[in-house]
């Protein structure tokens, strides 16, 4: 984490952005492909420039890139090759720096490049599931690469998020050595476990020691899943939590659609931040409305 932003965490929580994929959605941008919102970092990299500069002016602090589902394997099956995928990654870092640029208005933000789990790539439903049927060394192969090229786009932290499994996780954390860019590790859980149901305290627990990693917690999780983890995060690992729910409501991987009712509720954040949460937003279908109330619930407390 670039000194600046441990600086701002010390004195007090940054808010991050919501989710990028509703918000590009509702400008009207087709995400059906597997890559998703990586596709636009290709086809329409002005929309990713939009759509962080709305989070940004929702009161954001931090905005996490378009590289989740961004992967050497998933370009090439669009027929970009390594040096063209490479290109696409680190642009997800300049699109998100000049969105700050244009948002104009002398605060001071930071950008997150984000890098989702193998499961992401697959775009089957299965990051949230985990236990692929891949070691850990060769995921750590898989994610390397990639990882290499977003810290030399030189982000301010790398996200490893959205991470179902322990095993996976292992797998990240030996993948960010010696890289250069601080990370903050976050899974996606259900209960008081991982998706692939590991106990929090053992997941948490391997990110207590290494350095890289700056801040540890949860995201495109169930909102009234966050509490636990935050209070459980903050205890195994003492360093800052990072927490950023989806909406409550459940991806159908069939029909690659969202279902059930929204929960996220902006006045929780004050719990998590009392719990141990210093970086605080949302993720799927999170949107900028739902960040300006976090940011108010912040600055209310």
């Amino acid at each position: 984490m670039s000194t600046d932003l441990a600086g701002a965490l010390a004195a007090r929580p940054l808010v991050l952005d919501g989710g990028l994929s509703n918000q590009l959605a509702a400008a009207g941008h087709d995400l059906s492909d597997a890559l998703w919102s990586a596709r636009l970092l290709d086809e329409r990299p002005e929309a990713v420039v939009e759509a962080h500069r709305a989070y940004y002016a929702a009161g954001a602090d931090v905005a996490i890139t378009a590289s989740y589902q961004a992967t050497f394997e998933g370009f090439a099956a669009r027929g970009a090759g390594r040096a063209r995928a490479a290109e696409l990654m680190a642009l997800s870092v300049e699109l998100a720096r000049e969105a700050a640029r244009r948002a104009g208005d002398g605060r001071r933000r930071w950008v997150a490049a984000s890098a989702g789990p193998y499961g992401a790539m697959l775009a089957d439903g299965s990051e949230y599931r985990g236990r692929y049927g891949r070691t850990v060394a060769e995921l750590e192969r898989f994610h390397r690469p990639r990882l290499e090229v977003l810290a030399a786009a030189a982000p301010d932290v790398l996200a490893l998020e959205t991470v179902p499994d322990a095993d996976e996780a292992a797998a990240l954390l030996r993948a960010v050595r010696g890289l250069g860019v601080p990370a903050w590790l976050s899974y996606t859980v259900d209960g008081d476990r991982t998706r692939a149901g590991q106990p929090l305290e053992e997941a948490f627990g391997l990110a207590a020691e290494v350095a890289e990693v700056v801040a540890v917690g949860v995201n495109c999780c169930a909102p009234a899943d966050v509490a636990h983890a935050v209070a459980v995060a903050a205890r195994v690992t003492g360093k800052p939590v990072v927490a950023y729910p989806n909406s409550g409501e459940s991806w159908d991987a069939g029909t690659r659609a969202w279902t059930g009712p929204g929960t996220f509720d902006a006045g929780r954040v004050r719990g998590w931040r009392d719990a141990g949460a210093r970086l605080i937003g949302g993720c799927c279908r999170v949107g900028p409305g739902a960040i300006t109330e976090v940011r108010r619930a912040l600055a209310g407390g």
